[in-house]
């Protein structure tokens, strides 16, 4: 049998249903809950098939091991959307985009990045396994259904991984609160790998020797940086707005 993992929230529960309806093998709904919302996501769920379970708050409770699941919990085939770095990067259609994250393991991190990833149509999000945190039900239900559709990569040696996408044609861009050129200063419009350090600690020091070039983000204020997923969002759009900007004749 297919190893399952949990879904919490309408977000990631129907993210799952659109892509692959088969592979979700229940799903429990609050059977008090009769808004609007809550019905037209019934009617979904019944028209693809899916098996479903009214059940009361404190059973999903215990289930998602939060309050925060909107009425709605399910039980899906754990996916993985790409294999090796190899097949992920000959799955490619056009200029590659990556988000690497070097030392996130907070779950709410984790999935606002996903999330921010997806928005931006990045390929990819690549994490060294040993500082990185797994797709729990937590990241997929901040990632808001980005954890069912953005592949999640991690990898034994991050420097190796860098050095491979290197290989292949990426530009690796670390991020670093010191570098003198921004985020602005650089061409995005090429293959790209986005590599951003754990909050306050940083890329390590094997990870930011590796990137081809360290970038920072402008900051105007009083803090000294910004929340991973945040300027995870920052770069990844500025390479967005970039890609857009038509060529000049």
């Amino acid at each position: 049998m297919a190893k399952q993992k949990l879904l919490i929230g309408f977000h990631a529960v129907t993210a799952r249903l659109r892509q692959n309806a088969a592979g979700v093998s229940d799903v429990y709904v609050e059977a008090s809950r009769r808004d609007r919302r809550m019905q037209d996501f019934i009617r979904m769920a019944e028209g693809l098939g899916v098996r479903l379970h009214p059940v009361d708050a404190d059973r999903l409770r215990g289930m998602a091991g939060t309050d925060r699941h909107q009425g709605v919990v399910a039980r899906a085939e754990d996916v993985s959307l790409a294999l090796n770095l190899d097949e992920l990067l000959d799955g490619i259609e056009g200029k590659p985009l990556l988000l690497v994250l070097d030392g996130v393991t907070d779950p709410h991190n984790l999935g606002a990045c996903l999330r921010v990833a997806d928005g931006a149509g990045a390929h990819a999000v690549i994490a060294p396994k040993d500082r990185s945190v797994g797709l729990n039900a937590t990241v997929a239900k901040v990632a808001s259904g980005a954890a069912e559709t953005v592949p999640y990569l991690t990898v034994t040696n991050l420097a190796r991984a860098l050095r491979t996408l290197q290989e292949r044609g990426i530009w690796v861009i670390g991020t670093d609160d010191a570098a003198e050129r921004t985020i602005y200063d650089v061409d995005l419009t090429g293959p790209v790998a986005l590599v951003m350090g754990a909050e306050g600690e940083g890329m390590r020091r094997l990870t930011r020797d590796t990137c081809d070039e360290l970038v920072s983000l402008p900051m105007a204020g009083g803090v000294e940086s910004l929340n991973v997923s945040v300027a995870s969002g920052v770069s990844l759009y500025e390479a967005v707005r970039q890609r857009r900007v038509p060529a000049r004749g």
